[in-house]
């Protein structure tokens, strides 16, 4: 990880809406629940989707990194990268309620779309464990490059990726076998995958490049089409590190994390062309849609807050103090 790094980083501050750090009423029964996880503060953030008020924060074990939720919004699951495990907690209650195996250092995950098994990156042992999150036991543990990060599905869960940040590749493997069918060399320490939502390209960043690689998944031999690359007046280049990666449904829109560059870059979806860019808070890292993709929630680490940008108007309209160092986020469905 460059955290202590991109720490250092000089950052443009966005003001900041600041909200209490627990306990609140919903603002309503239709609003969705925003879960931050919190890297130092040890601690998972609540946020009401409509008010965009802090309603919770509890702990969630030690360093807190990946975090994400079951289709049915029963179980939220954080990675302790810390604590060497996946922890699972109700949504509702904020109770933990058990763990999950996992390797040493475990940093991001992926659901596959029925919601089993759980696909997560073990960043210490070069290995993906995936998990049937019903029996709680290990399926497999696939050997991976160096460093792996960022995981994928494919929509027909027949494909996970896996981004090895010392190997600068993205590994293809069979959801049947657990066998590594395709190896894609990316720029330097890709961080995070995504596919579109037809599963004919996959988007993979790499924070170091400086790109975002766009792979053609949709023949036998899955092909780098196009490199995407930054540049923002008055940034030094070095600081243009793509990390998040999140697409509309539609396919319309990519929107691009660019690190201690504080800006969110929002793509054509169709021509892959930089559209704009959007000033976030300092080192924004992860993010995430409200599930009628209204707004897009990013983690803004070294500012210790969120910024909710509006999907439609391309425009971030509110800012919103969280925990020590937020990482992931992740909206409960409807």
């Amino acid at each position: 990880m460059l955290k202590s790094a991109m720490a250092l980083l000089p950052a443009v501050l966005m003001p900041a809406v600041l909200m209490p750090a627990v306990l609140m009423f919903a603002g309503s029964a239709e609003a969705n629940k925003v879960f931050v996880s919190n890297e130092r503060g040890n601690n998972v953030t609540v946020l009401d989707s409509q008010s965009w008020k802090v309603i919770a924060t509890f702990p969630a074990g030690n360093r807190p990194r990946g975090i994400t939720i079951s289709p049915d919004g029963k179980e939220l699951y954080v990675c302790a990268s810390d604590d060497d495990t996946v922890r699972v907690f109700d949504p509702e209650t904020y109770k933990e309620l058990h763990t999950l195996p996992s390797g040493p250092d475990p940093e991001l995950f992926a659901l596959a779309p029925s919601g089993n098994p759980l696909y997560i990156a073990n960043e210490d042992d070069n290995l993906v464990t995936v998990v049937d999150v019903k029996t709680r036991q290990v399926l497999a543990e696939v050997p991976v490059g160096v460093e792996p990060e960022g995981v994928a599905v494919s929509p027909d869960a027949k494909t996970i990726i896996n981004t090895s940040e010392t190997t600068n590749m993205a590994h293809f493997i069979d959801a049947a076998t657990y066998k590594i069918v395709h190896n894609v060399l990316v720029d330097q320490r890709p961080r995070y995958a995504e596919f579109t939502a037809d599963g004919k390209k996959l988007y993979v960043s790499s924070e170091i490049g400086g790109t975002v690689s766009v792979i053609d998944v949709s023949a036998a031999e899955p092909k780098i089409t196009r490199k995407i690359t930054f540049e923002v007046p008055g940034v030094l280049p070095e600081w243009l590190q793509p990390v998040g990666v999140k697409a509309t449904k539609d396919g319309s829109r990519i929107f691009v994390a660019l690190g201690p560059a504080n800006r969110v870059a929002v793509i054509d979806g169709e021509t892959d062309e930089v559209l704009d860019y959007l000033l976030v808070g300092q080192r924004v890292w992860q993010m995430a849609f409200t599930p009628g993709e209204e707004f897009l929630i990013t983690t803004n680490g070294n500012s210790n807050d969120v910024s909710i940008i509006d999907v439609k108007a391309e425009k971030v309209i509110q800012s919103v103090q969280v925990g020590e160092q937020p990482w992931g986020v992740v909206v409960a469905p409807n």
